[in-house]
Order: structure tokens, then C-alpha cells, then sequence
């Protein structure tokens, strides 16, 4: 027998209780270090023997071979050990395959001992997540850590090993699983000790992967997540699939988090046809990684993400309005209305989420893209027909998430932050029927305007008598907002005027547009817009007048009570004495003799309106003449003041779809044949009656037949006319051209001017033929 082998089997005792014979093992340690070329036989050895004692049950032998191994690692470092590793390896996975808890936990503890191991190794720790989930849990921990290694970190991170490490840690990551080890083992004694739970070695082991992650490894690393929350449907409880993604956000490094999101988004797509509860699982993950993530963590395709989660939310407008995902796997699956209202709230929050990490322009860009994304009524005629329920509920939530990105959002240009290419549009949902959108228009419109947070003390409209109590915030007029007043004003006050002609508007609508002239009073306001808005005030009250017919009680008294808040405060903002006077008391008269016309007892739950209100008149309405006079005294545009306010109407009122043609005409001519202060007088407008647009029509439809034939006429005459007609005709033409030109030269060239200015003709008569350039006579002193 060889001596390595006499030497091998005298370090097992004749009883295993003895444990290892430690003269022995310094004799075969001493040999080791000696003859380092027998050190794979003495590993193949005992390796032969444990796995006969293993078979054998003689697990005492088994511990004194484990140790007997560990020792000759840690004293031999000859260049042949990677051939003794090799016989450990295999030892090792001998004792994590048995069934033998106790062998498993042997097997783990010898891991940490050295410092190169097998990613193959990795399929066996992961069987043990499973059963002995502590020890399963340190091997991972023990293949992770030595991940530092070239020939390792190669390999690890490959789908095929990453699908087999993630899942196992996320099982031992989920709630309802028991926290302590199932058989602790007395060959491990510091396990008793041990204080970490199975979870939070798990995260820890998960966090310490998740940071040694480089850029081109997030994708192998994230895509076991997901599909482990897919299939273990743990989106709908939402708890855990957030706690998972809020430990991948903290734990990778911060450069890399748009590639976490951008997969997200794409899993989104992948689930669109899942059910509501689902997809809101997932928008609500990415809203916790929108949260965590730093600013511009987005990415490059900033609008890409929001072209993502606008798609959700028309596929599930769409799918709230058929009851189905026109889906044949989906079978007869029934789709929950309720559910899919949790899921557009859903998608709306992450869209301002989303929002909130990006720099000034790019929300101005997400913005303006939002807005291309909601369908105008008449302007887009691939869509269906303006006004069905499909257009009404993508509008309510395209706008309730653009609300959603302009909330907060401040700009020092107004300019740019409501160019036309946005204002536009957004106020041409100001004229729709719903009240509801008409509603939405108004918060993002304050939302815009406020730049020095005064919203939240509009809250409520109300007679203040002393408005230094709000502690408004203001500064002067920039020359961008006095620009953009200049070519947007008349568009906000006719919007505000339409505004309040609407039958369905209710106290929200009122207390927004009273919000919305206080603010344009404070951030936007020179003399000149000031008074404009005294007039637009003075207006809506002539308006509550006239429309007694047309407007309920509660709205012309909504009117009222709006003119006189605003009034009150404008008042107060200008400081001139004998206006706030004439203000003051004619709100006194109000509160003695008609209180309904004031703010508080109409914007209130239970308003006090009269079944039937009477027209005001005298002493509780504001008089133009008496403001106009105030005013004046203080330096104020009286001629301005004296106008009364028209709205000034545009094409924009086909928009609404809410006018006949009669009611359209019948503005058209009212406007032209008055008077409007922005524009000068003009002359009255022709007569339009039914006779005359018949007239227009047949004339028009002549002129086009006549305009048909003369174009066919000239495409048959070139047709079959012979080649020299032709050329004699177009050879014409051109001497006709020529001609012209001739005349136009012969014209425009002036002779000479002559020493008395002028050239006279031997008659006394002035010459009329012209001297071309060539044949003009220049002094010699002129010639080189």
C-alpha cells in the first residue's frame, strides 16, 4: 500500500467519537507540504473514502474527513491544488446531495474555506434555498462574494444561472415563510447564535448581487424578477413586488435605474391584455421606481416612457368601454369596470410621478406632447364622431394626467410655458359640453399661472374686507409676461366670459375662474390688463342680466357673487381709495338686501338662492360710469374704461359642435355690426338671408363646373391638336411675354440728367425717348 494511503487511513480513529487523530494528521499535513505532487491522490483518496463512509451510514468518519480536508487546504498552497480542489468539489456535492440535513449544513460550512468555486456549484445552493434555507442561503452568499474572480463573474451573471439564483433568493424573500432554519445542526455551532432571520440574509445576499451588477448585467439580473412575480401572481398584492423593486433601486448604482424602469415599461406592454389588477401592480411598482430613482433617471427616451403609459391608458379606456381585450386566449374573461378605474388612477399618478424628476423643459416637452395625444373634436377626422363616450373619457383622462404634470410646475416665461401650440388647443376644450373637462382646463390653467404658490388661499371665494390677512405674494410685470398678455389676454377673458354662459357649470367652475382672475391679477397684471379685467368683471354682471332666460338662478347668482369677490379684491390690489369706496358699498347694500349675490351664501353646500330672482337693479349692481369716473382720477385709460366688454368670437366656436349654423350666422353678423373696443369701426355688415347663402351655393357650384370644363378643354386640346398648333400657340405666348418686358424696360430706364436737370428737346419740349446705358455721354473725368 502507499505510504500517502497508510498515511491517510491512520488519521481515523478506531472509534469516530475520538474524532481526528491529530499526530496523525501534522504527519500527513507534513507529508503534503513535502511532496505537493501527491497532494490530488491524497485528495482522491479521501474522497473515496467518505463516499463509502456515506453510503455506510458511518457519518462520524464522514465529519473527521470534512475537517481532515479543510486542514490540508488551509496549510497547502502548491500550484497542483486546483487538482485537490477538485477532489474537495467533489466531496462537497457528495454531501449536498444526500438527504441528510446535518451532511447538507457539513458540505455548506466547508464552502467558505476556499476561495475559488464552480458556478455549477450554484444549481445545488439553490436546491437548498428550498430545503435548508440558511445554509442554502450562505452558499449563495459564499458564490456571490467570490464572484471578484475573472473566470467566475464571466459566467455568473448568464441567464441560465441568474434564473436559477434570483428566484430562490425571492422565495425566501416572501411574506407567510417560516424565519428559522429547520434542523440546526450540532456540527455548526454558532448557528444557535445566529440572530439574522432566513429574510434578511436573503436581502442582504440580494442586495450585495444586485450591487455588483454592471451595466450590461441589469437585464439578466431583473428579467427572474419579473417572471418570478408573474408566475407566482404577486402583482396584485402589489406589497411584495414593490418591496422587491425597492430593493433593486437602492442596491444598483444610480446611473443604471432607467434601464430598471425601461424594462418595467416594457413588461407593462408585454401584460397590457392581463387583467386590471395586473397591469395596476405594475404601474404601481413604477411608481415607487420613479420615487427612488434621481433626477433624469428616465433616460434618453424620456417621452417614450410617457407614449408607454398613455397607450395603457387608452387601452383601458377601451377596454372599460367593450368588456373585452379582443383577445381570443382571453376567452370569456370578464373585465371589472372598477378595476380598470383603479388602473387609470394608476397610470395618471406614475405620469406625474414620472413628471416630477424631470428639469423644466422636458416637462414643458411631456406637456406639449400630452396635448397631441388628446383628440379635438373636428380636428382630427380619423377619430370617431366628436362627442362619443370613447373621445369623452380619453379627453377626462389625458387631461387629468396633464393636470397631473403641471401640478407644481414653475416657469419664469410664460411664453414658454403656455406657447400657442398648447394654449390653443387647451382652450378649446373650454367650450365643450362636459363639465367635468371644462373643469380640468381651469385647474391647469392656475396651475400654470401660479408661479409663487398664492393658489391655496383662493381656496374659496369670499368677501375679504382686508386682503393683506392672505399674505399674497407678488412681483412686477416681466417684459415676457407683458408680451404674453399682449397676444393671449383677449383669448383668456372671452374663455372666462364663455365660461360662465354655461348652464352645467357648478360652484367648482366658479371658485376655478375666481381663482384664475385673482391670479392673472397678480402674476400677469399691468395697468392695461388691470383694466381689462375690471371690465370683464363689470361685463359678467351685465352677462348675469342679460340671461335671464338662458341661465338657471343659481347660476346667475353664482355670476354675481363672482363679479362682486373679484371686484372686492381688485379693488383692494389697485389701492385706489374711491374705487375700493364705491366697491365696499355696494357689497353693503348686498348684504341688507339681497345677500344671494355675494359669494357667501351661494358658494356654500346648501345655497340660498330665491325660487325666483328679480332683475337687480340701482344701488346692490357695480356702475361702469361711477368706475370709470374713480378710476379716471387716478390716471387710469378712461376711454378704455368707458367700452363696455364684448368677447370676441372665432373660429374656435365650431370646435364646441354645440352651435346650429342659423346660431353661428347669427353671432357673425351680431359681432360685425358692433362696435369692439380692440378694433376700429368698420362698416356695417351685408344683410345675410336665407335667399342670399342659396345664391352663394349655386354660384359657387357654377363657377366650379365652369372651372372643370375650361381645364378639360385645354388637356383635349393638347391631346390631339397637331405638333405645330401647339408651337404656334406657345411661340406666341412668348412673343406676347417678350413684349411686355419690352414696354416694362422701356418704362423704368431714365436718361441721363443734363447740367439744368433736365433734357429738353430742340422745341423747348421735354424729351420723352428714353437713352439706354451704352449710348449715354460720361465726363472725361468720370472715364478711366
Amino acid at each position: 500500500m502507499p505510504r500517502y494511503k497508510r498515511l491517510v487511513d491512520n488519521i481515523f480513529p478506531e472509534d469516530p467519537e475520538d474524532g481526528l487523530v491529530k499526530a496523525n494528521m501534522e504527519k500527513l499535513t507534513f507529508y503534503a507540504l513535502s511532496a505537493p505532487e501527491k497532494l490530488d491522490r491524497i485528495g482522491a483518496y479521501l474522497s473515496e473514502r467518505l463516499s463509502r463512509d456515506v453510503a455506510r451510514h458511518r457519518y462520524g468518519y464522514v465529519c473527521i474527513a470534512m475537517e481532515a480536508l479543510d486542514q490540508l487546504l488551509m496549510a497547502c498552497h502548491c500550484q497542483s491544488i486546483n487538482l485537490f480542489v477538485e477532489s474537495f468539489l467533489k466531496m462537497v456535492r457528495k454531501l449536498l446531495e444526500s438527504d441528510k440535513p446535518n451532511l447538507q449544513i457539513l458540505g455548506t460550512n466547508s464552502v467558505s474555506t476556499i476561495q475559488v468555486l464552480s458556478v455549477s456549484m450554484c444549481e445545488i445552493f439553490c436546491f437548498l434555498c428550498l430545503r435548508i434555507r440558511m445554509a442554502g442561503i450562505k452558499g449563495l452568499q459564499g458564490v456571490v462574494r467570490k464572484t471578484v474572480n475573472d473566470e467566475l463573474q464571466a459566467n455568473i451573471w448568464d441567464p441560465q444561472h441568474m434564473d436559477k439564483i434570483v428566484p430562490s433568493l425571492l422565495f425566501n424573500l416572501q411574506p407567510g415563510e417560516g424565519t428559522e432554519s429547520r434542523s440546526p445542526s450540532p456540527l455548526q455551532a454558532s448557528e444557535g447564535k445566529e440572530k439574522e432571520s432566513p429574510a434578511e440574509l436573503t436581502e442582504r445576499c440580494f442586495r450585495e448581487l444586485l450591487g455588483r451588477a454592471a451595466y450590461g448585467n441589469i437585464k439578466n439580473a431583473v428579467t427572474p424578477v419579473l417572471m418570478h412575480l408573474d408566475n407566482h401572481s404577486l402583482w396584485e398584492g402589489k406589497t411584495f413586488a414593490v418591496r422587491c423593486f425597492k430593493i433593486i433601486m437602492y442596491s444598483i448604482q444610480s446611473q443604471h435605474s432607467h434601464l430598471v424602469i425601461q424594462q418595467l415599461l416594457g413588461h407593462l406592454d408585454a401584460n397590457s391584455k392581463t387583467s386590471a389588477t395586473v397591469r395596476a401592480g405594475i404601474v404601481e411598482v413604477l411608481l415607487e421606481a420613479a420615487a427612488i430613482a434621481a433626477s433624469g433617471s428616465v433616460g434618453p427616451t424620456v417621452l417614450e416612457v410617457f407614449n408607454t403609459l398613455l397607450r395603457q391608458l387608452k387601452l383601458s379606456v377601451d377596454y372599460e368601454l367593450t368588456g373585452s381585450y379582443d383577445c381570443t386566449t382571453m376567452g370569456t374573461k370578464t373585465i371589472k369596470e372598477h378595476e380598470e378605474r383603479q388602473l387609470q388612477e394608476a397610470v395618471i399618478m406614475t405620469i406625474g410621478s414620472f413628471a416630477n424628476t424631470l428639469p423644466t423643459y422636458q416637462r414643458s416637452e411631456v406637456m406639449l406632447f400630452i396635448m397631441g395625444k388628446i383628440p379635438i373634436p373636428g380636428m382630427h377626422p380619423t377619430l370617431q364622431p366628436a362627442g362619443s363616450e370613447a373621445d369623452r373619457l380619453i379627453q377626462l383622462m389625458l387631461l387629468k394626467s396633464l393636470r397631473q404634470v403641471t401640478t407644481g410646475f414653475q416657469s419664469t416665461n410664460m411664453l414658454t410655458a403656455l406657447p400657442s401650440s398648447f394654449l390653443d388647443p387647451l382652450l378649446s376644450f373650454a367650450l365643450l359640453e362636459d363639465a367635468h373637462i371644462r373643469l380640468l382646463v381651469l385647474e391647469i390653467l392656475v396651475s400654470l399661472i401660479d408661479r409663487h404658490d398664492n393658489l391655496p388661499k383662493f381656496s374659496t371665494i369670499s368677501i375679504i374686507s382686508d386682503i393683506s390677512v392672505l399674505k399674497l405674494k407678488m412681483e412686477k410685470c416681466s417684459r415676457q409676461d407683458n408680451l404674453f398678455m399682449k397676444k393671449h389676454a383677449q383669448q383668456l377673458y372671452r374663455h372666462i366670459y364663455l365660461s360662465c354662459k354655461e348652464q352645467s357649470s357648478m360652484q367648482p367652475h366658479f371658485e376655478m375662474l375666481y381663482t384664475l382672475l385673482a391670479l392673472i391679477s397678480m402674476e400677469l397684471a399691468n395697468e392695461e390688463v388691470v383694466v381689462d379685467l375690471i371690465r370683464l368683471a363689470l361685463a359678467l354682471q351685465d352677462l348675469a342680466l342679460a340671461s335671464e332666460e338662458t341661465l338657471p338662478v343659481y347660476n346667475r347668482c353664482a355670476v354675481h357673487a363672482l363679479s362682486a369677490a373679484y371686484l372686492n379684491l381688485i379693488c383692494q390690489l389697485t389701492t385706489v381709495p374711491t374705487f375700493c369706496q364705491h366697491v365696499h358699498e355696494v357689497i353693503e347694500v348686498r348684504q341688507k338686501d339681497c345677500p344671494f349675490l355675494l359669494p357667501e351664501d351661494i358658494f356654500i353646500e346648501d345655497p340660498k338662492i330665491p325660487e325666483v330672482l328679480e332683475k337687480p337693479e340701482g344701488e346692490v349692481l357695480f356702475q361702469q360710469a361711477k368706475v370709470t369716473e374713480v378710476l379716471g382720477g387716478s390716471g387710469f385709460n378712461t376711454e378704455r374704461l368707458a367700452t363696455p366688454y364684448i368677447p370676441q368670437f372665432t373660429d374656435e366656436d365650431r370646435l364646441s359642435k354645440r352651435k346650429s349654423i342659423g346660431e353661428t350666422i347669427s353671432l357673425q353678423v351680431e359681432v360685425e355690426s358692433r362696435n369692439s373696443p380692440e378694433k376700429e369701426e368698420r362698416t356695417p355688415a351685408e344683410e345675410i338671408t336665407f335667399e342670399a347663402l342659396k345664391n352663394a351655393i349655386v354660384d359657387t357650384v357654377g363657377m366650379e363646373e365652369q372651372e372643370r370644363a375650361r381645364r378639360r378643354q385645354v388637356v383635349e386640346k393638347f391631346q390631339k391638336a397637331p405638333f405645330e398648333e401647339i408651337a404656334a400657340h406657345c411661340g406666341a405666348r412668348a412673343t406676347m411675354l417678350q413684349s411686355k418686358l419690352s414696354q416694362i424696360f422701356e418704362i423704368t430706364i431714365r436718361p441721363p440728367p443734363s447740367p439744368s436737370g433736365t433734357i429738353t428737346a430742340g422745341y423747348g419740349q421735354t424729351q420723352s425717348r428714353s437713352v439706354p446705358v451704352y449710348e449715354m455721354k460720361f465726363p472725361d473725368l468720370c472715364v478711366y
